[in-house]
């Protein structure tokens, strides 16, 4: 395919999936799993993802081409661990898809949400279809309203006369279990870089590129996630964030801000339409990755002559999405996927273990402290999640069974 993407547009691709998805989506359901302690499972998070992001460039820098981490397990763990990855990045972002999608809805439209979340999905399906470039000029142009919608409230919020920094103290709710399930939540949030790695085959001399890529999208991030979560804290409080339907909207309405709640509402549905738009792309690029090497519908790797865009993939996904936008809940797929993202990572981290000093290895505490986050972030899920995360994979390690039985009775 085409290398179009420079290093501000992949930046800017990873921070159109983290910050529309994380500001959003995910503060609610961690508030109410870590009450005050909030703010511990937003660092915890971090810690975890700063591991996998430096895993991530490392590998990614090493094998340049669309697949992310199935790419990688499959080179350096062999055929299984890429398939599992796959699957599991596959299952668990087509989930955070239609959860976008409905954040869309429920901020332009409530009540015709799923209309909304279904149109939503057709579009960015044809938009994507056009172009990698056309794609990268929507991504930025929302990342900019976003982020100007994001300090508005900061600073609103902040300053108000409701603003308690009373209300960041630890209270006796807080507890080991719902810090690190409210982390497991909060990574569905963090895991945009990812996009980037999985774009490697339109990156511009991607050695040098992604390494940067990813880093700076991830501490700009960081920053901004840190900065909204006090300013929300102060106004709502644990408690009342956790209950919120819409945590910003709300935030500012507690400030006395009551003008500003359409420019938020406005800007969330920007927000989760660039998240949308740059988890298709990821979800697109590993299917025609996967696709490639017979692990899914050869028909599904093709890439438009004209276009250069695996054409088949994002029309496949963009139906699947489409299908559950209209279906499904969101507060379930925002655990459902950070299920599948945290096993895609810990098999990312186990990759990188396995690098030699020539290859660019990072430090060997990296990977590890990567993995094993990653394994008790994901077992710390809502139950359901986590049941439903295990048989998924459990379906996807059957298909590739049923692959390999194949293989051999042809030979």
């Amino acid at each position: 395919m085409r290398r179009e993407l420079g290093v501000s547009d992949a930046v800017l691709i990873g921070l159109g999936s983290m910050i529309g998805a994380g500001i959003f989506a995910a503060l609610g359901p961690a508030a109410g799993a870590a009450g005050s302690g909030l703010l511990l499972a937003l660092a915890l998070a971090a810690v975890v993802a700063y591991c996998n992001a430096t895993s991530s460039a490392r590998l990614a820098a090493l094998y340049p081409r669309s697949g992310g981490t199935y790419i990688y397990g499959r080179e350096r763990l062999g055929g299984f661990w890429g398939h599992l990855a796959g699957w599991a990045f596959i299952v668990g972002k087509t989930a955070s898809c239609a959860a976008m999608a409905l954040t869309i809805g429920a901020y332009l439209w409530p009540g015709k949400e799923r209309a909304v979340a279904v149109a939503a999905v057709v579009a960015l399906t044809a938009l994507n279809y056009a172009g990698m470039q056309k794609s990268a000029r929507l991504n930025r142009a929302a990342i900019a309203v976003v982020l100007a919608v994001l300090a508005a409230v900061a600073v609103t919020t902040l300053t108000s006369g409701g603003a308690d920094i009373a209300r960041l103290g630890l209270s006796s709710d807080v507890t080991i279990g719902g810090v690190v399930q409210a982390s497991g939540l909060l990574f569905f949030a963090f895991a945009g870089y990812a996009r980037i790695a999985t774009l490697g085959e339109e990156v511009r001399d991607p050695a040098r590129t992604i390494p940067r890529a990813i880093p700076i999208a991830l501490g700009i991030t960081l920053a901004v996630y840190a900065l909204v979560a006090i300013a929300v804290l102060t106004v709502l409080g644990a408690d009342g964030l956790a209950d919120a339907a819409a945590p910003l909207s709300e935030a500012v309405q507690a400030a006395g801000s009551d003008w500003l709640v359409p420019v938020v509402r406005v800007g969330g549905a920007i927000a989760a339409l660039g998240s949308l738009l740059a988890l298709i792309l990821g979800v697109s690029r590993t299917t025609l990755a996967m696709a490639r090497d017979r692990h899914l519908p050869h028909v599904l790797a093709a890439v438009h002559p004209r276009f250069g865009v695996p054409h088949r993939a994002e029309l496949a996904v963009g139906t699947v999405v489409a299908v559950l936008a209209a279906t499904t809940d969101i507060r379930g797929a925002i655990g459902f996927s950070s299920f599948g993202v945290l096993v895609y990572y810990a098999i990312t981290n186990a990759s990188a273990w396995t690098l030699t000093e020539e290859e660019g290895r990072p430090c060997r505490l990296v990977p590890v402290i990567g993995l094993a986050g990653c394994a008790v972030l994901a077992f710390a899920l809502p139950l359901g999640a986590v049941i439903s995360g295990i048989a998924v994979l459990g379906l996807g390690t059957v298909l590739h069974a049923l692959r390999e039985a194949a293989a051999r009775s042809r030979h």
